[in-house]
């Protein structure tokens, strides 16, 4: 979901793993040459979504590093097909009351630019929450935890599944390819 957090423990675990760091959104804005919300407005939300698909196609298949994505990546079947088949998804799950906390004064995610953002939070929440389901290995409830902490939860989660050693070693227990955040 939007504000999760996607970002910021995504960079922090990477860091852990020595690996890269990649953010699609973050990609697709490079490749546009501006801010999605820009985009939105001018080309509206298919257009987005056939641009992320081809993003997500292309980043998913990395042999190495984190990728975090947009939180209506997983709109689209082939987006959950392609960050499962790229790795291990970890779904950073918040209630939709935590995100709105977070993002009350967010003026730039285009789906939240709305007369009642928490009600779109829910309606985003109850639509998408089975979809990040599906397409995660793992769940990471968030609450109110540290980045720290959640980094440690998904590194703990990574170990006692054999993707990387429990001395939290860069090279992977085996040729598992990295976490989709």
């Amino acid at each position: 979901m939007p504000g999760s957090g996607k970002s910021t423990v995504g960079k922090q675990l990477a860091r852990q793993l020595a690996c890269a760091f990649i953010d699609s959104d973050h990609e697709i804005e490079r490749r546009i040459g501006m801010p999605i919300k820009a985009y939105f407005d001018r080309h509206g939300e298919a257009d987005f979504r056939d641009l992320e698909r081809s993003v997500i196609a292309e980043l998913s298949g990395r042999e190495d590093g984190v990728l975090a994505t947009g939180g209506g990546a997983v709109i689209r079947p082939e987006n959950r097909r392609n960050l499962s088949a790229g790795g291990p998804v970890i779904y950073l799950r918040s209630t939709p009351e935590e995100l709105f906390r977070r993002l009350r004064h967010d003026s730039q995610r285009p789906l939240l630019q709305v007369a009642d953002p928490l009600r779109r939070l829910r309606d985003l929440f109850r639509e998408r929450d089975p979809l990040y389901r599906e397409t995660a290995q793992f769940v990471i409830e968030t609450g109110r935890p540290t980045v720290p902490t959640l980094v440690n939860m998904i590194l703990m989660q990574l170990e006692l599944a054999g993707i990387v050693d429990p001395g939290r070693s860069p090279a992977p227990a085996h040729k598992a390819p990295p976490p989709q955040a």
